[in-house]
């Protein structure tokens, strides 16, 4: 690299750096000792407690967490997240930053503890009188301070380890006796703590799993996905052209036609759903989550046809909704009917900034962000998900208005070419990354599969010739 293009990239760099701590500047002068106070909680995860002990105001809690790497110009979204969890969303704006993206983007991008944040809750919801009468049924225990507030009364209880993510025990006989309402918070951590630990024991049988899967195998249908059962399962379209908000989709309906011809030809039964709010979206995966014929089919198969943004997409009423929490529902926990099969969701949808584009092309891009998540954290930590994205996190999908989207017209015409051919579905995907890459000129997309399969995912050649499609309005 010349000296020139390295002396440009290190100017544009202390350029950003220089602006983020401008916006931190902003940020520290709408906060007072109370909300450093917060910070400094919210932040005992993340710094060493003597270096929040010494911080005197937010910036120093900021420097702190910069120089940890928690806090950069790239990606200032722990702030973002600490400034909405103390309600201060006013000043997400000096990140850039809106209520609604911090909290579409929380489920995938959190980064403090629920306990940590069950504190804080609590914190918020124990007055002056509770407090008190805390103190003094632990008098003996407490340190002599002048003025505790709850934050650093809870804060102590952690410190002297009488409390902690695993045993709260404590505090919630102390909530029983001076504040009953509040044990419902704790108990409901509790149950999601446990439902959390049962799903990382499934994934540890799934580990197992994938081990003996690894070791020689006596006939290779051991490496295959079963695809023998009574139907074959089934395959939902959400497909969302018209928006409350947001601009219409021309274009998508072509993709919806195409992807119902290609599944129902592979064995699906395609339910499509057209403008989903999100009610009615919610209403669709609580009816497959539970679905009774799971139980006897070989696959189940969730697309979305939609605008997005970082690892989330759009209803028809414009309400942001993360990917993990479409996907969580059909976890082995909450869907036993699809346990050990394949679980494959595709995305028609863009994952960052919108740009520029001629007459005939356009972006599915809506509120563009600055921030890359890991692809990774969009799927639950569960064995044989499947999420394929029509684009990377952080770039735009293209959708021509008459012919559709590149991915989803790529990823049909790779189903009927290569599952004949006895492809599985990641080989199929690879092409089809191949395909959308080299469309485009100036501009480009690529598609990126993220998955826990455990196995090969081979649809059985169907017996019928792929039927013409039947011409339609789009």
């Amino acid at each position: 690299m010349s000296s020139c293009v390295q002396s440009c990239i290190s100017s544009l760099e202390d350029n950003g750096r220089e602006t983020l701590r401008r916006r931190l500047l902003n940020i520290d002068s709408y906060l007072g000792d109370l909300e450093v106070e917060k910070l400094k909680f919210l932040c005992r995860d993340f710094v060493a407690h003597k270096k929040l002990e010494k911080a005197s105001s937010a910036l120093d809690i900021f420097e702190d967490l910069m120089t940890e790497d928690l806090l950069s110009e790239k990606d200032p979204f722990l702030l973002g997240e600490l400034l909405y969890i103390m309600k201060q969303n006013s000043l997400l704006r000096h990140l850039n930053y809106t209520t609604e993206q911090v909290k579409g983007l929380l489920p995938t991008r959190k980064r403090v503890s629920p306990f940590r944040n069950l504190l804080y809750e609590l914190s918020e919801d124990i007055d002056s009188e509770a407090l008190k009468t805390m103190i003094f049924l632990l008098k003996e225990s407490l340190p002599k301070v002048e003025t505790p507030t709850s934050l650093s009364f809870l804060g102590h209880l952690e410190k002297q380890a009488k409390i902690n993510a695993d045993d709260l025990t404590l505090l919630e006989n102390l909530c029983s006796t001076v504040a009953p309402c509040l044990v419902r918070k704790i108990e409901k951590y509790k149950r999601e703590k446990e439902a959390e630990q049962t799903e990382k024991e499934l994934l540890s049988a799934s580990d197992i799993n994938q081990i003996r899967q690894a070791l020689p195998a006596g006939s290779s249908e051991e490496n295959v996905y079963r695809m023998d059962r009574k139907h074959r399962g089934y395959c939902v379209v959400i497909n969302n052209q018209n928006f409350t908000s947001l601009s219409t989709r021309q274009g998508t309906n072509k993709d919806a036609e195409c992807l119902k011809h290609v599944f129902q030809w592979l064995g699906f039964k395609v339910d499509m759903q057209v403008d989903v709010t999100k009610q009615c979206l919610e209403e669709v995966l609580q009816k497959y989550k539970s679905h009774r014929d799971h139980a006897e089919g070989d696959c189940f198969v969730f697309c979305v046809l939609t605008h997005g943004q970082f690892g989330a997409v759009y209803s028809s009423d414009g309400a942001l909704i993360p990917i993990r929490e479409i996907m969580s529902h059909f976890t082995a926990q909450h869907c036993p009917g699809l346990a050990t099969k394949p679980k494959l969701f595709f995305i028609q949808a863009c994952q960052g900034k919108e740009i520029q584009s001629s007459v005939f092309i356009e972006a599915d891009a809506i509120n563009p962000e600055l921030i890359e998540p890991p692809l990774q954290d969009s799927i639950p930590v569960e064995a044989d998900f499947l999420l394929g994205l029509a684009t990377v996190p952080g770039c735009v999908s293209f959708r021509h208005k008459t012919e559709g989207s590149w991915y989803i017209q790529s990823l049909c015409n790779h189903l009927k070419d290569l599952v004949p051919r006895r492809e599985d579905i990641l080989s199929i995907l690879t092409a089809v990354n191949n395909d959308v890459s080299r469309r485009g000129g100036t501009k480009k997309q690529i598609p990126q599969p993220v998955f826990t399969l455990r196995k090969k995912v081979i649809f059985p050649v169907p017996l019928q010739e792929l039927p013409e499609r039947v011409p339609t309005d789009s």
